[in-house]
């Protein structure tokens, strides 16, 4: 496969959102055992759009091969080489309440490369324990924690009014990417990438179909 050079600035977000996409339907074809498949036969198995598959894969180059179409297993490899999931990410993760419990034990994160690697609470009964072998430290020593084990990326799932004062705290400490799942609008530095996760308003969403429907 020849690979060109691009540059992350110019290609849509969506596209990045479908390459995770992409790479869960191939991974699943490949424990299928098939070896080849082409855009639109892709695009049948999982309800996809051939063209926007085909689209989307020409921003980082040439993977198709005439007559036969892509070759599973290396197109799965080359797409989790773009999404940097050849490699091991370590997360903090920050608020150990009934969400970032819960988020802990989600098994998908580990699954795609993203290791829990420190939680971080300052509930005085939680700090110094360890939870499936992982530390929980206060937010005092974060700096020095996030440092000590490399982490860029963290998960925030703390109360609102907490969620502002602990973005500080990250991004002070290093932290170029966040995933917030605290009801809050958050504000961040330009060269740290913050992603919001509001389960309300994806409920909301799904009310607005239920409601349309039964008028």
């Amino acid at each position: 496969m020849a690979r060109s050079p691009y540059r992350l600035p110019k290609i849509p977000e969506m596209t990045i959102r479908r390459l995770s996409v992409y790479t869960r339907c191939l991974l699943q074809l490949e424990e299928d055992g098939v070896k080849t498949i082409s855009s639109q036969d892709l695009a049948e198995r999982f309800s996809l759009n051939s063209a926007q598959v085909r689209k989307d894969l020409a921003y980082f180059g040439e993977f198709g091969v005439r007559g036969i179409g892509y070759y599973v297993s290396g197109l799965k490899a080359e797409l989790q080489r773009i999404l940097g999931l050849d490699r091991e990410w370590p997360v903090a993760l920050v608020g150990f309440g009934n969400l970032g419990s819960a988020l802990f034990h989600y098994k998908g994160f580990a699954r795609q490369g993203f290791r829990i690697a420190i939680v971080v609470d300052d509930d005085p009964e939680k700090i110094g324990r360890q939870v499936d072998g992982v530390p929980i430290v206060a937010s005092r020593e974060l700096g020095r924690e996030l440092k000590a084990r490399g982490v860029q990326i963290a998960i925030l799932a703390v109360p609102p009014e907490a969620a502002q004062p602990v973005t500080d705290q990250l991004v002070a400490a290093g932290i170029k990417s966040i995933l917030n799942f605290a009801p809050a609008r958050l504000r961040v530095p330009r060269d740290v990438r913050l992603k919001h996760v509001d389960l309300s308003i994806e409920l909301e969403t799904l009310s607005f179909y239920l409601a349309k429907g039964a008028r």
